[in-house]
This record gives C-alpha cells, structure tokens and sequence, in this order.
C-alpha cells in the first residue's frame, strides 16, 4: 500500500466532531474508552485523528491563505467582470487592515484551535487507556508535538492566545502572552523528542518524528527575539545541526522533486501533510484556485477554474534570468500539451505578471503558480491534486542555520558549506561567496520558498513588514498581529482584543 496512505485510513475511520474554539469539548464517541481501547491497533487509529486536522491547510480559505494574502507573494484582487472581490475580505487581509469578523480570519483561527482540540482529546484518551505497549509513549509525545506545531502557528499569528492542555477542564481558557507560549513551546519538545523515532521510515511518513520536532523548535528560536525580545541564535543552530546530523536528508537534485503528484520518496521533504484525492478530499486545489480556464489546454483539466490566486506584482522581479524556481509560476506565451502556442479565438493567451488595475484585474492579468504539479485530468472535488503539502525540508533548516548565522555575526562559517551551495546551484544560480545582505537574503528566502507558508513570518523578522507593496499603504506595528476573531472574543471574556 502507498506508504502515505497509512496515516490517512487509520485516522478517517473514526472521525468526531470536535468543537474549533472550545478546547474542552466533551467527547462524542457513543463508544466508551474502556470498551473502544483494547490494543495498539485502536490507539494508533485514534491517534489519527489529530493528524486529520492539518489537512485543510492549504485550502482557499484557511491559514494559509490568510497568512500569504497578507504577504507579498500573493494576492486576489478583484477582477473586471466583478468575480473574486467578495465583500472586501482579499483586500482586507492583503492592505492589513483586518476587520475582526473578516470569515477568513475566523475559519484560520478555527483550523487552528480545531487542531489544538484535537490533539487535547487524544492525548486525554491515549494517556486514559490501561493498554500498556511498546511505543505508547512515543504516540503521547507525537501528539504533543504536533499539538506544539499548531500553538506554534497560533502563536506566530495571533500572539496572545487562550491555552489550554487539559481535555477535562471545563472553563474558558486564559489567555497567555509570548512569552509564556515560546517557553511552554521550547519545553514541551525538548521534553518529548527523545522519545520519537530518530530517521525517517515507510511507517512513520507524514508522522512527527525527531527532525520534524528540531526543525519546530529551530523555526521557534529563529523568531524568539521578534516574539520575546531575547535572541536564541545559537539555540537555532544547534537545534538544525541536530536534523543535520541525522544523515537523513538531502538537497534534491531537483528542486520541483518536492513538489511532485508522487513527492512521498522525496529525501528532502521532512514533514508534509499527506493528501489523497480519495482519504483527503477537497483540500490541495490550487489549480482551481489560480488558473484562467485557458489553461485546461496546457493540463487536460475539466470544469471550471477559479482564475482567484495569483502572485503579486513585482515578486517576479526578485529571481534573475536562468533561476530555474522562476519556474514555479506560469507568465507569458501559455502552450497546450503538445507545446503549441494557445490562441482563444484569435488573441494569443498570455498571462501578464503585471496588473494594471487593483481590484479590476483583466482575465489573464497575474503570475500563475505551478509549484506543485498539476496531474492530468483534474476536476475539482472529483480528481484532487494527490501531493503531500510540505511543512518543512531540509532547505529550510540550512537556511534557518544560515540565517541565525548571520544574525550571530558568523555567516561566513557556512558560505563552504556544500548542501547550502546546493540550494542554489542546483535552481542554477552562483551560491553565495558572501554573506547576503539582509534584502538579498529575504528574496532568496522568497524565491526557495514561494507560496510554502513562509513569507509572512519571514518579513517581520526581517523588519519590513509595515513596508508598502503592491496595494498595500504602510502599515503600523499592530499589523504584525492578526485581530482575534470577534466570535471568538464573544465567546470568551477572559480574551482581550490584540491593537486593531
């Protein structure tokens, strides 16, 4: 069977709603704990259903979405035949002024909380269970992990938080600073990771593992000055020599090998969301989401296409002539299959990385991405895209060294190093024989890692958020922080709004 196939049956067996916001949901399995547990089988099935929660990561609406709409690699501006504006909600996120109620901003915090609910229920139960086996404590420490990965988002995103761990507490949670959550975060890994497997394996794909945990907790010391005000460079360092060290991974030769249909043999993909057009319906659909119709001639696609997401203006302009990642998105001449130039009626299909008129986007205006290949034949809810979603690689951990390098004052230690040379010789660009300046380092970071989840994070740190970009005005240090979702609010008066 498909290796990524394991976690996704035995997690859709036993589905249960949990609640997106009320971490103490009551359980609503109508088979009781001590009946349903009765060996490793059920525990790992039920373990599952923690994982489940990551899958809508990169749909239209969801945290994702709202991070990279905010950035400045991606946009859905309105077009000239009045599709996509929807209410002003795109615009919002992207010129950063986010009105509380904006749906977005909810189902992301929703996608968020759920994940967190998720892993509370589970680990309440696993940890319940009399069922003594080899392994049980590794599980726990998975689920802690991954329950880690989704307070890490929260955190990034939202800054003060409710936090909750304990499934059985019935009150509203509190809500806790920055930096509370970095040392709850940094804690509650390093107690765990010891007790997960070390290299990656056929059973444990798109499970938590050691390299998956140290790449966490690398991204977590890589932002502890931003979120806390201490700087935890060499912490970053050693915590990326420790996936380093592994052996485990490698810089692909090629780049779009991460991004493939079939990306599970993928050496350098170190946690992904495995997705399946059967066990993981409607939720990596992007060829829907940015392309025009036309495009149906160039991937076999049927239906309808969205024509909604596409790259902002001028991110185009940071790669140079020959990188090969400028492949990621489609602009220009579009071809058929056969490599023919396309023709709608006489006029030739072109899509233009310009657009002229925020909010009044012609039909082919705007960079299309193709990161992730699009299989033939795709329909939307019909035939899904079948590629597992990458969270981190290895790329990104030799980058997160560099730059924390950088900061240290010692980026020069690694210039030599040969798989950071990789990254860009194999895009066929010149490695670094210099430390980059800050600018240059932020759009090598945006050419490697466009439309990946990265950019929002990335450009505060680097200090340039509140910067003006395509339709976006300058904004405040407030902006740094998303609103917490006025139904949220509502629903909790221990929480107190983030500066609007």
């Amino acid at each position: 069977m498909n290796k990524k196939i394991i976690i996704l049956i035995n997690a859709i067996l036993i589905l249960s709603s949990i609640s997106c916001t009320d971490l103490s949901e009551d359980v609503y399995s109508s088979v009781p704990i001590d009946k349903f547990f009765v060996n490793e089988k059920n525990v790992l099935m039920n373990a599952g259903r923690a994982y489940t929660k990551l899958q809508s990561y990169p749909e239209e609406m969801t945290l994702w979405s709202l991070t990279e709409l905010a950035s400045d690699e991606m946009v859905a501006p309105g077009r000239d035949d009045g599709f996509v504006m929807d209410g002003g909600r795109w615009a919002q996120i992207h010129q950063h002024v986010i009105n509380p109620n904006n749906k977005i901003l909810r189902v992301a915090y929703e996608y968020v909380y759920s994940g967190i609910s998720a892993c509370n229920e589970v680990l309440y139960e696993t940890e319940s269970t009399p069922i003594v086996f080899e392994g049980k404590d590794k599980i726990i420490a998975e689920i802690k992990i991954l329950r880690a990965l989704f307070y890490y988002w929260a955190v990034d995103n939202w800054g003060n938080i409710p936090f909750s761990t304990d499934f059985t507490d019935k009150s509203l949670p509190v809500q806790k600073d920055r930096l509370f959550m970095n040392n709850f975060l940094i804690t509650e890994i390093n107690e765990n990771i010891q007790k997960l497997e070390i290299m990656p394996t056929s059973s444990n794909y798109g499970r938590v593992t050691q390299s998956m945990a140290y790449t966490l907790l690398a991204k977590i010391y890589l932002n502890s000055f931003e979120w806390t005000g201490v700087a935890k460079w060499q912490e970053c360092i050693d915590a990326c020599d420790k996936v380093i060290n592994t052996g485990a991974y490698q810089i692909e030769n090629d780049f779009f090998a991460n991004f493939k249909a079939k990306n599970e043999n993928s050496l350098e993909n170190i946690f992904v969301i495995p997705l399946h057009s059967t066990f993981a319906k409607d939720n990596l659909y992007w060829y829907a989401l940015t392309l025009n119709d036309a495009s149906r001639a160039t991937f076999n696609f049927k239906g309808a296409m969205w024509d909604e997401f596409v790259l902002e203006p001028g991110f185009l302009d940071k790669y140079v002539d020959g990188d090969l990642r400028k492949e990621s998105f489609l602009y220009g001449q579009q071809k058929d299959k056969a490599g023919n130039p396309i023709f709608i009626g006489t006029e030739a299909f072109i899509y233009d990385p310009n657009i002229e008129v925020p909010n009044f986007r012609k039909k082919w205006e705007g960079a299309r991405c193709s990161k992730y290949e699009y299989q033939d034949g795709l329909e939307y809810y019909k035939t899904d895209m079948e590629n597992d979603f990458v969270i981190f690689r290895y790329a990104d951990v030799l980058y997160t060294k560099f730059e924390a390098l950088i900061r240290a004052g010692r980026g020069g230690e690694m210039l030599s190093d040969a798989n950071l040379m990789k990254i860009r010789t194999r895009a066929g660009v010149v490695p670094y024989n210099s430390v980059p300046s800050d600018q240059e380092f932020l759009d090598e970071l945006g050419r490697e890692f466009a439309w990946e989840g990265h950019r929002r994070q990335d450009q505060i740190r680097f200090g340039v958020w509140g910067d003006v970009w395509w339709d976006k005005p300058a904004s405040g240090p407030n902006a740094k922080l998303f609103p917490i979702p006025i139904t949220v609010l509502n629903a909790n008066p221990n929480l107190v709004q983030n500066p609007l």
